[in-house]
């Protein structure tokens, strides 16, 4: 039986487990160098990138290069610790902070993502408690609070550019992700999905992450070069029911954005929240473990999410995420955020 979600983005997603079909598409590349000179110019591209396909890629966004390799080498050092360390760091359900293992669980296909996945939101990190030891992994807060900000401020960047299409203050949506705050609930999340080397052939059936759009306002991923598999469907395609996937092309350096589900209802439905999943690597392709970075920028949880027009009721953007995560998280029972 199908379930019956709350939200009509939930319902939505659970009938898209399928395998489509594989179509290339152009994917925009934007360049946020000179932002605040060249931000009219900016604003129109990305404006464009998100009202048609949904997805776009960014450069020049001013995140160094070193930084991005230390957090994605840090990274590979915590998922590398021993399954009873990284248990220490537990993902407790709707707090969306700390370690789980294929735990996810998608309304498209209602098995868990093959992937491990340690999640960083501020405010949830239990004054410490859930972040490794320096012993475990040396200098890996230091790097991933570095990290969490440089992302957060391209995220407010290109959210300050859809402000001003929808008529809002330039700031308005970063008043609205202000990291200062206790109900700040922005999160990095840190990814390893599972290798394939030793897999069987029934285990290529199934999804290294089921196909599902993202419950935010703007999704950051930082991908490594060969570590491929991400794949996208236009929202405006996913609405029609005619599933053609694109691969997306691990760049480093390249940030590839994908407008989430709180932005679509918040923007009333003109930027659109698209469909993704992460397919298995096919013959011939790199069968290790996938390392990915994203960066959620996710309103904090006392900020109203009222469009301009008033097309949706008005909601906080806590209620919003606590039912994505209790939707999307298998396991215990809910915890309050």
């Amino acid at each position: 039986m199908t379930p019956n979600y709350a939200l009509k983005e939930l319902n939505k997603e659970a009938g898209f487990g399928g395998m489509g079909s594989e179509i290339h598409r152009d994917i925009p590349r934007i360049d946020m160098s000179d932002f605040f000179n060249r931000k009219a110019e900016i604003t129109e591209e990305l404006w464009k990138a998100a009202t048609e396909i949904g997805f776009f890629q960014l450069t020049g966004h001013g995140i160094p290069l070193e930084l991005i390799d230390d957090a994605f080498a840090l990274s590979a050092e915590f998922f590398a610790l021993p399954q009873d360390t990284k248990a220490q760091y537990p993902l407790r359900k709707g707090t969306n902070a700390g370690w789980e293992f294929k735990a996810q669980v998608r309304p498209s296909t209602g098995t868990p993502d093959n992937k491990e996945s340690y999640q960083i939101t501020l405010p949830r990190m239990g004054e410490g408690a859930l972040w490794p030891k320096g012993e475990e992994v040396a200098g890996f807060k230091a790097t991933m609070l570095a990290f969490e900000r440089h992302n957060w401020m391209v995220g407010m960047k290109v959210l300050s550019c859809f402000a001003d299409k929808l008529g809002f203050h330039s700031d308005f949506f970063t008043d609205g992700h202000d990291p200062e705050s206790p109900h700040y609930q922005s999160t990095l999340r840190l990814i390893n999905y599972l290798g394939m080397e030793d897999a069987t052939p029934e285990d290529f059936k199934f999804w290294r992450a089921g196909a599902h759009t993202d419950y935010d306002c703007l999704t950051l991923l930082h991908q490594r070069e060969g570590h491929g598999g991400l794949q996208l469907c236009p929202g405006k395609d996913a609405e029609s029911g005619d599933l053609a996937w694109t691969d997306v092309p691990p760049l480093g350096g390249v940030i590839t954005c994908n407008i989430g589900d709180m932005l679509m209802r918040w923007s009333d439905d003109k930027l659109m929240s698209n469909l993704h999943r992460v397919r298995m690597p096919k013959e011939g392709e790199y069968m290790g473990p996938r390392q990915s970075m994203a960066f959620f920028c996710q309103a904090n949880k006392d900020t109203m999410l009222e469009g301009p027009e008033g097309k949706y009721d008005p909601m906080t953007a806590g209620d919003y995420m606590q039912m994505r995560l209790n939707a999307n998280f298998a396991g215990k029972p809910a915890q309050k955020a």
